[in-house]
């Protein structure tokens, strides 16, 4: 802040500068200039008077001795003008221009500097100039809402876009829209034809939709997908998912891998990577529970990057469960993509217990439970050993529960 007064201070001493230094130039030059008017003046005079002295010498109307005094008395006289302050025989005399002048232009230049830092450049008001953000004060839902407003507005305009409608499907499947999403997917297939590229999108929504179950009509899509090009990667990516959630590693890692030996650019390889070492460490660790349970238990539960969930049964549903089954609880992001963010397994035998979801039980890298402000949790009781609710199994889910505080979950309903 010194150096900013410092730069306005010697801005305002150049330009008084510029203002005074000039006046008090033109007061010397002025006077300078008067002097030497006045002097070329009496010499004019002296030279005149002393040619007709001259002549009347000449002309002996003069003796050598009055010619000799008048001419020491013009001397004399000459010298008295010359010293004089001022010459009356001047008619105009130069007047210099007053101080009037340079003090108005130093007080204009003071207040229009005083006036542009009031209104341009006052650091006090820095803070609170409204954020160019144009997303500033909105929640993660009103940001998304606000994409879709735009690209709905694009694609009413441009009816014709496959690409805004492409990219108008993906926003909604973002925001939960699923049925709108593959009408998106529809359109854009509509409009170029079939391929991979698109149904793989659709066969997600459509995956979503259904409350991640495939479904026979998915996996139609997901076939026909394949058929075209065995690589695509919105089809493999869906794939080696639902694998995952089926406890089936080798499917989801071969899956990935696929993706990976494909070669494309436009896929984030350090996120399959980390899921493809993730589906191994599962599979590695099947027959000795999920991996490092035990540290999940312990892990302290006033960490911000957490949830401590609190798992019980109800009481009418407590004997259709067997020591041998397993409950599956796997967080979730209450906005956006209903991808898990965390996941761990324990014993139906140690009911009720508390288990810690944080990131080192994520599923992947590229998603992180500690970016996400709030989660849904599920549980599902499976007789199966399969993370997907079957007939029989029994489940229970927390809407929403925020990251770094606990919570209560109750096993309460029974799949039909």
């Amino acid at each position: 802040m010194t150096t900013f007064w410092i730069f306005i201070a010697l801005v305002l001493f150049v330009g008084l500068m510029l203002i005074w230094i000039p006046h008090f130039r033109q007061q010397k030059l002025l006077i300078a200039e008067e002097a030497g008017v006045r002097r070329q003046t009496n010499l004019e005079l002296f030279n005149e008077r002393l040619a007709v002295l001259e002549k009347e010498f000449h002309e002996e109307l003069l003796d050598e001795a009055e010619f000799n005094a008048l001419k020491k008395e013009l001397e004399i006289s000459l010298l008295q003008d010359i010293k004089q302050a001022s010459d009356d025989s001047l008619v105009n005399s130069i007047k210099p221009k007053t101080i009037l002048w340079p003090s108005m232009m130093s007080i204009c230049l003071v207040a229009i500097s005083g006036y542009m830092y009031q209104h341009l450049g006052n650091f006090q008001n820095i803070g609170n100039v409204e954020s160019a953000n144009p997303h500033a004060g909105m929640d993660a839902a009103q940001i998304m809402a606000q994409r879709v407003q735009m690209m709905e507005a694009q694609v009413k305009a441009e009816p014709e876009n496959s690409q805004a409608w492409f990219t108008l499907g993906h926003a909604y499947v973002s925001a939960n829209q699923y049925d709108k999403a593959i009408a998106a997917f529809d359109k854009v297939i509509a409009l170029v034809g079939k391929q991979a590229e698109l149904l793989g999108p659709k066969a997600t929504a459509m995956y979503y939709k259904a409350g991640q179950q495939m479904t026979p009509q998915i996996q139609a899509i997901i076939d026909e997908s394949l058929a075209m090009d065995a690589q695509d990667p919105s089809t493999l990516l869906l794939v080696g998912m639902d694998a995952f959630f089926a406890a089936d590693y080798k499917k989801a890692i071969a899956s990935w891998q696929a993706i990976l030996d494909s070669d494309r650019t436009d896929v984030d390889r350090t996120a399959l990577m980390n899921a493809i070492e993730t589906a191994n460490l599962r599979m590695q660790s099947e027959t000795a529970g999920m991996p490092d349970d035990d540290a999940h238990k312990q892990v302290k539960a006033s960490s911000v990057k957490s949830v401590n969930i609190t798992i019980s049964i109800a009481a009418e549903l407590a004997a259709k469960a067997s020591p041998e089954d397993t409950i599956f609880i796997f967080a979730r992001a209450t906005e956006g993509p209903k991808v898990p963010l965390a996941a761990t397994k324990v014993s139906a035998e140690s009911l009720p217990i508390t288990v810690t979801l944080d990131d080192s039980s994520g599923m992947s890298g590229d998603t992180k439970l500690s970016d996400a402000a709030n989660v849904e949790v599920i549980a599902v009781l499976s007789k199966h050993g399969n993370i997907k609710p079957q007939t029989g199994d029994i489940q229970g889910k927390i809407n929403t529960v925020a990251v770094g505080s606990s919570a209560s979950l109750v096993l309460d309903t029974q799949v039909q």
